[in-house]
């Protein structure tokens, strides 16, 4: 007898409508088709579409749209379309395209995010996004998303179905903003104890699959998930990372993506807020990519999130250039898949450290301990000598910081 499998499903086949709008646009299509694979589809095909005058109904115009459901006759697809859509273009291309599920680009990398996401902090953030994302399409349209079956864009933590009542889904968004709230009270406890240890920080930012996680690992062997897929790591990582017997904490952060959904950067904003809170980012890029874009998309995030965070630009998977022309004259290149560079690497990193800190000898009456002891956050405290009216610290302090300790400071 013959055991059947059912739980085994088909992979879903998605043919990508990529609007002409500006002159990236082959580039623009080619990332989708590296978001399909991350989602866990296929790619069957793509239309290059151009659009002189945004249709408000369907954004390509009913012509353009007639031609595209002769060319998708018989064919088991969902149409993405590259770009966001409002809810109303969704339904009116999906109806003109004989009731195929459409989604947009937004829905495509919440669902990569949905399927990535590991801890319990990062569910309850894609959660959120996703529920924020939908919350204003569901007036009305319970019989459309009702049609869409499973696969890409009804996928969500615990695969639980989303509720259609607006009341409900308020309420569970209200809920999920407190919880992801209590968190970032956790993380702020988390930094303020590193600042009073003193514990100097580095994170890895940049544009998503430029090798981050890979270069985490190599540094501090911390064995994170890395994979040559777009959002193939999602949770943020930290790691210890010791060089020439100096301690840091490297952190790994989830990577950015050009036009990334304004509601992903909202709901992990304090995730990638707490990243950002370090001494020095290094900005990861692809060297053998559109590094300026990469770098100019990575800068962009950042302001949108409020970083002013001095970095250094390191290009990854440089090991078969034979010209570093053309790159920023300040960039460190290495390659974490092949250890290529990362000597120069530490050695950009310590300099750095070295140049915005100062060794001093600080002399600490016991009388006044008490105005000292607030101070002890800024302070990374080496060594002490114990008098007998004083306490001597030689400490390592930022010397943007040291204008605090002058009161008690030795003069040599």
């Amino acid at each position: 007898m013959e055991i059947i499998d059912n739980t085994k499903q088909e992979i879903e086949k998605i043919y990508i409508i990529q609007p002409i709008l500006r002159t990236d646009y082959k580039a623009l299509a080619a990332e989708a088709e590296s978001l399909i694979d991350s989602a866990g589809a296929l790619c069957a095909g793509v239309s290059f579409i151009e659009v002189r005058e945004i249709n408000p109904a369907t954004f390509i115009g009913s012509g353009n749209l007639e031609k595209l459901c002769v060319r998708l006759s018989g064919l088991p697809v969902t149409v993405l379309f590259n770009g966001d859509l409002s809810p109303s273009q969704t339904l009116n291309i999906s109806a003109a395209l004989d009731g195929r599920k459409v989604i947009d680009r937004t829905t495509l990398i919440l669902d990569i995010f949905a399927r990535n996401a590991k801890t319990s902090e990062g569910k309850l953030q894609v959660e959120l996004a996703q529920l924020k994302y939908l919350y204003p399409r569901l007036k009305g349209k319970g019989q459309a998303l009702s049609r869409l079956g499973g696969g890409i864009g009804t996928r969500g933590p615990g695969e639980t179905k989303l509720e259609t009542d607006r009341r409900r889904i308020r309420a569970r968004i209200v809920a999920l903003e407190n919880r992801l709230s209590d968190l970032k009270q956790r993380r702020q406890l988390v930094q303020e104890r590193r600042e009073k240890q003193a514990l100097r920080t580095i994170s890895l930012i940049g544009y998503t699959n430029t090798g981050k996680s890979t270069l985490l690992n190599l540094l501090t062997d911390a064995g994170v998930y890395a994979e040559d897929r777009l959002f193939a790591t999602l949770d943020t990582t930290t790691r210890k990372l010791i060089v020439d017997g100096s301690e840091f904490l490297l952190t790994d952060t989830v990577g950015f993506l050009r036009e990334l959904p304004h509601s992903l950067i909202s709901a992990f904003h304090s995730t990638l807020e707490s990243a950002l809170q370090c001494d020095l980012a290094l900005i990861v890029c692809d060297a053998r990519g559109d590094h300026e874009m990469q770098l100019a998309t990575t800068l962009e995030t950042l302001r949108e999130l409020g970083g002013e965070v001095p970095y250094l630009i390191v290009m990854n998977k440089s090991e078969e250039l034979t010209s570093f022309d053309g790159y920023p004259k300040e960039s460190i290149f290495i390659s974490a898949k092949y250890g290529i560079g990362i000597e120069a690497l530490k050695n950009a990193i310590l300099r750095f450290f070295g140049s915005g800190w100062a060794e001093v000898l600080l002399r600490v009456p016991y009388a006044r301990m008490a105005a000292y002891s607030p101070l002890k956050k800024y302070a990374d405290e080496l060594q002490f000598n114990y008098l007998e009216d004083a306490v001597l610290i030689k400490a390592r302090i930022r010397k943007t910081q040291l204008h605090r300790f002058q009161p008690f400071m030795e003069q040599h």
